[in-house]
């Protein structure tokens, strides 16, 4: 018997053990045909949503030198520079930069010549664009082009990742930061939903589901996340979590790259993850034990079962 969240209580549905070798196999060539691209997660989880797109031709990013420069000439410009995180910048923790003007007059953008030279580029850039869309930004080209940044600390998930890693380096960024589009992210994602995602449960979930570009992962919120089957809340997760967090901390100098390369994975941070595995995998009652091949098969099932459930609601209620 195994446990799974889903509104704001549980269900508990019986998954028979699985012990066929070719079974794992199959799921992993035709998961991807299997579940549906939902807008929408099944469990009453927050959303899970794309950075921001800057769609802008490089004009409103900078490196650190560009940054420097920028502000020596035009100090105004300081407070529209923002840092910003792609899925390279994220893991390698690499510092880049870009233009945030969501807020700024245009009594101020004239008074900073390098930045509006910038803005004037991003115009030419937008107009000569095939696409329709792109040619319309050209109206606002101070801003980007597509713009979701939350006003509140947000998980950040890498749409790409090695395939290398046993858990997908995830980890809150304050608002202050642009998170590209070269991520997904979760606002006001709270320690038990950082605990499930950072779990061996998810992984072997997402190692299946997920698309790849050439062998690495590329993670997917309309597939992989909406569609996970999320176990009943738990403090023990919560607390797991936290001393993820906690481990991470002790080593401030290091990249997620060093953090989570299997070589190099400090041993305090590779036991606070083994201790959130348990903690997530006695959520949903998993035996000790469970291969990831088993975990996966008993995640489906909950998210079959679960499918049957909502189309026979729908049936009677409609």
């Amino acid at each position: 018997m195994v446990k799974l969240f889903i509104g704001g209580g549980h269900i508990e549905a019986e998954v028979s053990e699985f012990y066929c070798n070719d079974l794992p196999i199959f799921f992993a060539r035709t998961a991807r045909r299997t579940y549906l691209h939902d807008s929408e997660p099944f469990y009453n989880v927050p959303r899970m949503i794309f950075g921001s797109m800057p769609n802008d031709g490089g004009g409103l990013l900078l490196s650190p030198a560009e940054r420097d420069e920028l502000v020596a000439k035009n100090p105004l410009a300081a407070k529209y520079v923002r840092q910003f995180v792609g899925a390279n910048e994220f893991i390698n923790n690499l510092p880049r930069y870009c233009l945030w003007l969501v807020d700024c007059p245009p009594n101020e953008l004239r008074r900073m010549p390098l930045v509006y030279q910038r803005v004037q580029d991003v115009r030419k850039y937008r107009l000569m664009s095939k696409r329709e869309a792109t040619r319309n930004l050209a109206d606002t080209p101070w801003l980007f082009g597509e713009r979701r940044q939350p006003k509140t600390e947000y998980l950040l998930v890498p749409r790409v990742s090695s395939e290398r890693r046993d858990y997908i380096p995830i980890g809150y960024m304050p608002s202050e930061i642009i998170c590209s589009d070269a991520n997904l992210m979760i606002p006001g994602a709270k320690l038990w939903h950082f605990g499930v995602l950072t779990s061996l449960p998810h992984m072997a979930w997402m190692r299946v589901v997920c698309g790849r570009l050439t062998s690495r992962y590329r993670y997917s919120a309309t597939v992989v996340y909406n569609n996970f089957a999320w176990p009943p809340f738990s403090r023990e997760v919560e607390r797991t979590a936290m001393a993820i967090l906690t481990a991470r901390a002790n080593y401030p100098d290091a990249s997620y790259a060093d953090l989570y390369d299997p070589l190099t994975m400090p041993k305090d941070l590779r036991r606070a993850h083994e201790a959130n595995d348990r903690a997530v995998m006695e959520a949903y009652d998993f035996p000790r034990g469970m291969s990831e091949e088993q975990m996966f098969l008993a995640l489906q099932e909950l998210y079959r079962r679960l499918m049957n459930l909502q189309k026979i609601f729908e049936e009677v209620t409609t």
